[in-house]
């Protein structure tokens, strides 16, 4: 394998590994932000609400001006820009410039998901087997390094956290991007990629991979937007102890895609799924019921142990699905990304409003019990005929 393209990847590695650090360390000082904001829970809803909206406009955007020059280019702009947002973040204390901040960080997120999934698309093509739950891992185990550094921080100005920790990762993207993957270590693959994404496949038989795709992310949001503030103000820790919330969840999450391909070849996708819909539910129990901060943490831990066995398998099976298209059905199926962080957030938000957190949690709880059902879905042998389906149509 040429040693530049090993480079490649070892850089896209880093850039994954440094934009957990950076969602962490905003999703991980939520109280923090909204008391330095002073925002009422209806607010700081809303304004969580707008972030995946404006993630999907950068993404949408992102792929626009990849065309005109290229995925390294990008990622080499708007990462380092993203770090600069979450200064901003720090910097301010009226409602509007926190809007701002906001608004550019969920444009710029948007962006960097999409250019940096592009490249990793590009390097696996080049590879020739898969090493994207890799690049994943990597941003899971940033989010560890971001919620740990958030605890640790958690009775320092959101100022001087973000700012001394931007003045590391900062100079860190701006060197990483000089190894990023290029023409030269690329040549088509990002070209190829995107021309299948834009192949005609039918939406149909993704739809319940799609919906249990929603569910994941739901669930996913409601760990990353709420877990710190729900150890908070419901079960009174600190800021510092709040943040082990995500930590906890991230550190499962990176366990869970380390392991989880053997419990596939073992046990079967489906089984694998349905396994990770009921242990995600028990997450959301613990979490609810938790008479204390750490049981709380145990909650949030046990399910990001369960969410990580879904959302692989939910790519995996939608590229069984379409064996020839499979990047046409990966690039569908990530669009329930953000619509379960759009639908995640506010809905969480919403019913803690109402009826308090504890309740907020039953909701997405609920909604991964409904991948249950869906588990058929992730059997290789109805993959196999709705592939041969769909290479007969094409004929």
């Amino acid at each position: 394998m040429d040693e530049r393209l090993r480079r490649a990847r070892l850089a896209l590695l880093v850039s994954f590994l440094l934009q957990g650090v950076t969602f962490a360390l905003l999703v991980t000082r939520i109280p923090g932000i909204q008391r330095q904001y002073h925002l009422g829970d209806g607010t700081l809803t809303v304004l969580l609400a707008a972030v995946p909206i404006l993630a999907g406009v950068g993404s949408i955007t992102s792929e626009q001006l990849v065309k005109r020059t290229s995925a390294r280019a990008v990622l080499r702009v708007v990462q380092p820009t993203l770090c600069l947002t979450l200064v901003a973040v720090g910097l301010g204390s009226r409602l509007w410039s926190l809007v701002l901040a906001l608004a550019a960080f969920g444009l710029l997120v948007g962006a960097l998901d999409a250019s940096m999934n592009m490249l990793g698309v590009g390097l696996q093509h080049r590879y020739g087997r898969s090493i994207m739950i890799g690049f994943h891992a990597a941003f899971s185990l940033g989010g560890i390094v971001g919620a740990s550094l958030a605890g640790a921080g958690a009775h320092v100005r959101l100022l001087l956290l973000f700012g001394v920790t931007m003045a590391v990762l900062v100079p860190a993207a701006l060197v990483v991007g000089r190894f990023l993957a290029g023409p030269g270590e690329l040549g088509s693959a990002v070209q190829e990629a995107a021309a299948a994404a834009a192949r005609s496949i039918p939406w149909r038989p993704l739809l319940p991979l799609c919906a249990a795709m929603a569910f994941s992310y739901i669930a996913d949001s409601s760990v990353s937007n709420w877990s710190a503030k729900y150890l908070t103000e419901t079960l009174k820790s600190g800021d510092g102890l709040g943040a082990f919330g995500y930590g906890g969840y991230m550190v499962a999450m990176l366990l869970g895609r380390t392991v989880g391909d053997r419990g596939v070849q073992r046990f079967g996708a489906a089984a694998v799924v349905r396994c990770g819909a009921v242990v995600s539910a028990l997450g959301f129990v613990v979490a609810a019921l938790a008479p204390t901060p750490w049981v709380g943490i145990a909650g949030f831990t046990v399910l990001g142990a369960g969410i990580s066995a879904i959302v692989p398998q939910v790519f995996a099976a939608g590229g069984r699905l379409f064996p020839a298209d499979s990047d046409a059905a990966v690039a569908r199926l990530n669009l329930f990304n953000y619509v379960g962080f759009l639908v995640g957030s506010p809905l969480v938000g919403a019913i803690s409003g109402a009826a308090g957190f504890r309740w907020a949690l039953c909701a997405p709880l609920l909604l991964v019990l409904a991948v249950l059902p869906l588990g058929g879905h992730f059997a290789p042998a109805r993959h196999q005929q709705v592939a041969l389906d769909h290479a007969a149509s094409r004929v």
